[in-house]
């Protein structure tokens, strides 16, 4: 395939869409969908790729579900709910045919079901899921078989979710406890073994996804994920994960991991840190990439070789990187700078 169609939300009031041509490496914006206020995190209906779900990380947060038409164009929404929150930062539709959106700045959530026939029109049958803690900012839901784990910032730890007698209904069953002050934002399965970024330690960790409900295992792995000579000044917060697997080009399993610079900025931009998963999770290499707090990328391709990344701040545009020496490294291809910042994207082939 030569032609690729991804989206990509922001603090705007739009979803944008761009075209990636494989052949040209030319990255050029189709158009811009107006949505609600600041639909800064987007998922794709995972059975229905005409389907999007966007937040609205506002106070109060909303959810907003959309129609994909033509060149990535969004219809206007079809259904909004109040995430009974404040400022969604991540939302994700499960398997189940319910969408989970957790509100970071007052610690709790919710997992919404959608109509059986219809999973553009959220239903009301729902109940709000408060995570007990001193401080909670919860930031990722991820389905792994009938649980929902949810990585909270605030309280380091991993909550444990589990429908509670109905779609809609959920209660913590559980929590996987993270290092004291290490601030867990997003996590990645594979396997038996849970992978964690934590933003405020800047580190990748792994372990074994503790039997359920509760309990913890000791971390196989604690890696720091900050590139070398940082300018003095510098803030480090680790962000986004993303696991790819063995496949015809890339017979290895890797792990890339976003870094964001609050503080005094890098020349050379934000570092994406890329590890190999087996036989043990080891550091490769750092690829730097004119980008200023990547908060979100995503890979796409036949083989996950590309990678599409953006900065939620300054003036970098969005990135096309392409996955090289089987994985081992990122190429830069080309750079959009139609747009200054975009935070999450979704491939939609």
């Amino acid at each position: 395939m030569v032609n690729f169609t991804i989206l990509a939300g922001g603090y705007t009031t739009f979803v944008a869409s761009y075209l990636f041509n494989s052949d040209t490496n030319a990255l050029s914006l189709l158009n811009q969908s107006p949505t609600g206020a600041n639909p800064s995190w987007i998922a794709l209906h995972p059975t229905n790729k005409s389907i999007l779900y966007a937040t609205n990380e506002n106070s109060p947060g909303g959810l907003q579900s959309f129609l994909i038409g033509k060149d990535g164009l969004l219809s206007s929404p079809i259904d909004t709910i109040n995430s009974e929150g404040n400022s969604p930062a991540f939302a994700t539709p499960l398997s189940t045919g319910q969408v989970a959106v957790m509100n970071y700045d007052t610690g709790n959530g919710l997992i919404v079901p959608t109509e059986r026939n219809n999973p553009l029109e959220f239903t009301s049958e729902y109940s709000l899921i408060t995570f007990n803690a001193p401080v909670s900012h919860p930031h990722m839901a991820l389905e792994h078989g009938s649980e929902v784990f949810v990585p909270d910032l605030g309280a380091d730890k991993i909550w444990r979710l589990v429908e509670n007698g109905s779609p809609g209904n959920w209660r913590i069953q559980g929590q996987i406890d993270q290092p004291k002050g290490s601030g867990p934002r997003h996590i990645a399965t594979r396997g038996d073994f849970i992978f964690c970024v934590h933003e405020l330690a800047s580190t990748l960790t792994q372990q074994l996804i503790p039997p359920a409900p509760n309990g913890t295992t000791p971390l196989i792995a604690n890696f720091s994920i900050l590139p070398p000579g940082l300018p003095e000044g510098a803030a480090m917060a680790g962000a986004e994960i993303l696991i790819t697997e063995p496949s015809e080009h890339f017979p290895e399993p890797f792990v890339y991991v976003s870094n964001r610079n609050t503080g005094v900025q890098d020349p050379r931009g934000d570092a994406i840190a890329i590890f190999r998963i087996e036989p043990k999770l080891e550091l490769v290499g750092f690829v730097w990439t004119g980008l200023d707090q990547i908060r979100g990328m995503q890979l796409g391709g036949p083989e996950k070789e590309f990678l599409i990344a953006g900065g939620v701040a300054g003036d970098g545009g969005v990135v096309m990187l392409k996955r090289t020496e089987g994985g081992r490294n990122l190429t830069l291809l080309t750079r959009n700078l139609e747009l200054p910042t975009r935070t999450s994207f979704v491939w939609l082939n």
